[in-house]
């Protein structure tokens, strides 16, 4: 009787085991009287002809067919209750398994009241343990020999992603809301998929959202906005944001003397943009004019920044700055309407552009002005 199974049990369990069969194929000549011992950990699912015959819990077991009753019939007329018979245990690690991981393979479409239509990826953490084991292996392990939590990471990622999306849905108004309410919604999200679980013979212990990540320029849009509570007013911030924006962009050419025009440049805009917020004037020759928050170059007229969607100042062809108090006067006026200052200045009759009084020889093109 040598060639028989008299001793059954599962040592060597790794981290991520979740069941072991033995044998891994097929099945083996048991004696009954064969001693079973299973774990703390452990539940042992004995199969024949591919039936469950029962589940055994912690302890030593001698295999009879008085806790095997469904031998009974099998066993008594050609062997006298004394011959083995073939089977299969299935060993089940009844532990709980932590740090299985899920995420959504595609975006999230959340519907935001601020930002419109926002695609999200979202991530975390979840534990589980089988407390149904002949449910677990019938449902989700069918005939292998060895199963761990990698493929049951898979199974799951696609229907946790689903449940998470509907509550996003139905409870999140705009992502801004999200940081303050990661705990909340990670409670909602478990009890919604207690039932899911439970359904494979699996309970849901824990259930955790890492984290929920917005595209790029989202993530953009939700640092500015909280760089705007660090100022009194939206003046202030534009005046800060179009400086910073400016100063970066003159500090990306090479060489300490690039980087020195940048910070001048940056710095002497801080002291030019007050007046330019509150007038919202630009020279009305360019084409194209800086947006305030990024400092990426518009059309003269547009509205919105077509970089960073950010208001633009109004602005207008047909405008420019009074040279006294900055305030926009008509073209070709002679008169500021606001404080009164004489615009139109001298100009050079040869090429027409402004002089001042005292000048004895035009600036621009050098004509002696002394014989005019």
């Amino acid at each position: 009787m040598s060639e028989f199974i008299e001793v059954l049990e599962v040592t060597d369990n790794s981290e991520n085991e979740i069941i072991k069969r033995i044998p891994e194929q097929g099945s083996l000549p048991i004696k009954i009287g064969a001693q079973l011992i299973v774990r703390e950990h452990q539940r042992a699912v004995f199969y024949r002809d591919g039936k469950a015959l029962d589940a055994f819990g912690p302890g030593r077991h001698t295999v009879t067919t008085a806790n095997l009753p469904i031998l009974t019939k099998a066993l008594s007329l050609p062997f006298g209750f004394k011959s083995p018979f073939r089977a299969e245990v299935v060993f089940v690690n009844s532990k709980v398994f932590l740090n299985m991981k899920w995420g959504t393979k595609n975006p999230i479409a959340l519907k935001d009241k601020e930002l419109g239509v926002v695609n999200l990826r979202a991530f975390g953490v979840y534990s589980m343990r089988i407390i149904q084991p002949v449910l677990f292996v019938n449902q989700i392990v069918g005939a292998r020999g060895v199963y761990d939590t990698k493929p049951l990471e898979d199974f799951f990622r696609d229907m946790i992603a689903s449940r998470v999306t509907d509550l996003l849905g139905e409870t999140v108004t705009t992502v801004f809301d999200l940081p303050a309410r990661f705990d909340e919604l990670s409670k909602n999200a478990r009890e919604r998929m207690t039932e899911d679980f439970k359904q494979y013979g699996i309970e849901l212990k824990d259930f955790a959202i890492s984290s929920i990540n917005p595209p790029e320029e989202v993530q953009q849009m939700i640092d500015e906005r909280s760089g705007m509570g660090l100022f009194s007013d939206s003046k202030d911030y534009l005046q800060f944001k179009a400086a910073r924006a400016m100063g970066d962009a003159a500090a990306k050419g090479e060489g300490s003397a690039s980087e020195g025009m940048g910070l001048g440049i940056g710095a002497g805009l801080g002291f030019l943009l007050p007046g330019m917020v509150g007038t919202g004037q630009v020279n009305p020759g360019q084409e194209k004019v800086p947006c305030p928050a990024c400092g990426a170059m518009n059309e003269v007229g547009a509205k919105f920044c077509a970089s960073c969607g950010e208001k633009m100042m109004v602005v207008s062809r047909s405008q420019e700055p009074c040279p006294a108090c900055g305030r926009p006067i008509p073209l070709g006026a002679k008169f500021c309407p606001h404080c009164g200052e004489v615009v139109q200045k001298k100009k050079c009759p040869s090429c027409g552009n402004p002089i001042s009084e005292d000048n004895k020889f035009c600036p621009h093109c050098g004509h002696d002005l002394k014989k005019e």
